[in-house]
């Protein structure tokens, strides 16, 4: 396992994506920057990551027919290393990168994070840029055979020796800016190299080694999934988190499938290793895809389903929504602290009973003995869902009375008959603290 002391609970943040898609700028990151800080800082949440194409200085301008424009204008320093667009970041119009922002960012109390692309820009490769550090240039490194089906910023990078000084330098320059947080996409999965090796699997481990020799902590995400079941060791060896589906939205099919998802990653769950449900496309959401914003599309039954199954799990929490837009219900799900604590170090979560009409999962907390249970309705009908408590072991013993307090709707009642049992509303959850 990836053991560390900075990320040993699910990372808690605010993500640009869902909202901004590649449009994100530099005034709308510090307002939401400001928003955690004043009204979510206080319940965990921390991270703020500027997502796709900062460094695109045309990004948006074709979305009526490209999200990602092909070779497009993207900014850059003399060693191939992608800068933040100046238009859209003017305090990077310097040259010195995001260091401004993070410092903004840091001065919050709050934590910095960018997403990359795995590789190198094909623009450095054309240029024939020198490799920081090397007596060779971009060209030389870049393995134009490895590309990503979907963004068309880079080629890949080869497994050598100045392929890793290239690594070396970007994540030392990241350090240097104050980034904490990276989020490397077309690395955890790839819709191409099926039967042939992907290099995204070569350059974790070169991303990996990058941050180690830059000396600051940086948590690494992989992205996008669904990751591979049988590459558990190396994402759980060389990463923070990794995503376990490809791009989750506000589709309740999408959500049911997640509790298979969780089911196949529960045991891979650990201090500094983190399966990843993908962010909470949680409000307003949207606004920069060129069709107009949407208020989440999930009932709200369906909503507090996604955030319990979330902490259950002990995923990371990234929250997709324009943060100084949300309202008092999103605002309610974020700062429920009896759901947030399921995240705590010494929680475990396990999902024990799945149907298509219902699942059923435990969390249980091996310093404090704290049992949580979560029983979800999975169904189109209301239905009641039970379980023994015999069949959640942890030493649960038969005649000791016991009372059940629901975390959402804050409620108690006493236990009866040894169970946990409850009419739960459609896609709706009831989640329970067992008290003995």
């Amino acid at each position: 396992m990836h053991k560390n002391g900075f990320a040993v609970t699910p990372p808690m943040g605010w993500n640009s994506y869902d909202y901004y898609d590649t449009g994100v700028t530099e005034e709308r990151v510090k307002a939401n920057a400001d928003y955690m800080a004043k009204h979510l800082k206080e319940y965990g949440w921390e991270y703020v990551v500027v997502d796709i194409q900062w460094y695109s200085n045309d990004a948006g301008t074709k979305r009526d027919r490209y999200q990602y424009i092909p070779f497009g204008d993207v900014q850059m320093d003399g060693y191939g290393r992608l800068q933040p667009s100046p238009a859209r970041f003017p305090s990077s119009s310097d040259g010195s990168g995001f260091r401004a922002l993070a410092e903004y960012i840091h001065g919050k109390g709050l934590k910095f994070g960018i997403h990359i692309m795995r590789g190198i820009p094909r623009k450095a490769a054309g240029l024939h840029c020198p490799v920081w550090g090397t007596e060779v240039t971009a060209d030389e490194i870049a393995d134009p055979s490895s590309v990503c089906v979907w963004n068309p910023d880079m080629y890949g990078v080869r497994d050598t020796k100045e392929g890793q000084a290239y690594y070396d330098a970007l994540i030392g320059m990241y350090a240097e800016w104050g980034v904490d947080f990276i989020k490397c996409d077309d690395i955890c999965d790839s819709r191409l190299y099926r039967e042939i090796p992907f290099s995204g699997w070569h350059e974790t481990e070169m991303i990996h080694r990058a941050i180690l020799k830059s000396g600051r902590p940086i948590v690494l995400s992989l992205s996008p999934g669904p990751a591979h079941p049988d590459r558990a060791w190396q994402y759980c060896r060389y990463a923070n988190m990794w995503r376990i589906t490809d791009d989750f939205w506000d589709e309740w099919h999408l959500l049911k499938n997640m509790f298979w998802r969780c089911e196949l990653w529960q045991a891979h769950v650990d201090a500094g290793c983190f399966p990843d449900c993908d962010m909470l496309p949680l409000g307003k959401l949207g606004g920069g895809f060129g069709n107009g914003e949407w208020d989440c599309r999930l009932t709200k039954e369906e909503q507090k389903t996604m955030m319990t199954l979330w902490c259950m799990f002990r995923s990371p929490l990234m929250i997709g929504a324009e943060l100084t837009r949300l309202d008092a219900w999103t605002r309610s799900l974020l700062t429920n602290r009896e759901i947030l604590d399921l995240l705590d170090k010494d929680c475990r979560g396990m999902q024990i009973v799945r149907s298509d009409e219902e699942a059923i999962w435990k969390n249980w907390n091996r310093k404090t003995g704290t049992l949580h249970v979560a029983l979800f309705n999975l169904g189109e009908e209301i239905r009641e869902i039970s379980v023994d408590l015999g069949d959640l072991g942890e030493g649960m013993e038969e005649g000791v009375p016991y009372t059940l307090y629901e975390l959402w709707d804050k409620t108690a009642q006493p236990g009866t008959d040894g169970t946990v049992h409850a009419m739960v509303p459609v896609h709706g959850v009831k989640v329970y603290r067992v008290r003995f």
